[in-house]
């Protein structure tokens, strides 16, 4: 990666930890902070990862695993009440890069693109209703709401992103990593901080 790029990631990586912003905006951000022209070759999210992962290690490695942990409770908490919706946990806090400014962003497959909204509003669980862009860029209905983590002491942003049951196929092909993008209810509980509990 050229240096420009590697500057870009760099910066960008300290908005996501420190701010809480996603990749895009982070870079969009960071281009403009640097001075640098608006057309400028961003790095790609593999790599602004790998920054973010650089930073954490630098700069939070007392406090960011006890954040993680917190986050991915509370994320397999909605995992549990949502199991019906076969429910897939994605982003930072999948893969590790989490800290309490993070989402939490969990992906349903449903049969009916509706039942899960209706199940949020049978349990009288307040959310917003949005239009986001789903992991093959196309645009994804969203159920955002916002969660008291108990560990963390504050309200967390959970994002509920509904899929047709049939897209549970492509969601679950290897990145460019050769990594799982996401995590089913089996595979959270298995994360090491949930071993046992």
């Amino acid at each position: 990666m050229d240096s420009v790029k590697s500057e870009i990631a760099a910066t960008a990586a300290r908005m996501v930890v420190e701010e809480g912003l996603e990749y895009g905006p982070a870079k969009r951000r960071a281009v403009k902070q640097l001075g640098l022209h608006a057309r400028s070759a961003l790095p790609d999210n593999d790599a602004l990862e790998d920054s973010v992962r650089e930073y954490i290690a630098l700069f939070c490695a007392d406090t960011q695993p006890q954040e993680l942990a917190a986050l991915r409770k509370l994320a397999l908490v909605w995992m549990e009440r949502l199991a019906q919706f076969r429910p897939y946990l994605g982003g930072a806090v999948w893969h590790g890069t989490a800290t309490r400014l993070s989402d939490i962003y969990i992906q349903l497959f449903c049969d009916d693109p509706k039942s899960a909204e209706l199940a949020l509003i049978e349990n009288g669980v307040a959310y917003e209703a949005r239009t986001v862009t789903g992991f093959h860029g196309e645009p994804v209905d969203a159920l955002s709401l916002s969660s008291v983590s108990r560990e963390l002491g504050e309200a967390i942003g959970v994002h509920l992103l509904i899929y047709d049951h049939d897209d549970v196929r492509g969601a679950l092909r290897p990145d460019a990593k050769g990594r799982t993008p996401r995590g089913d209810l089996a595979a959270v509980r298995s994360l090491p901080e949930n071993r046992g509990s």
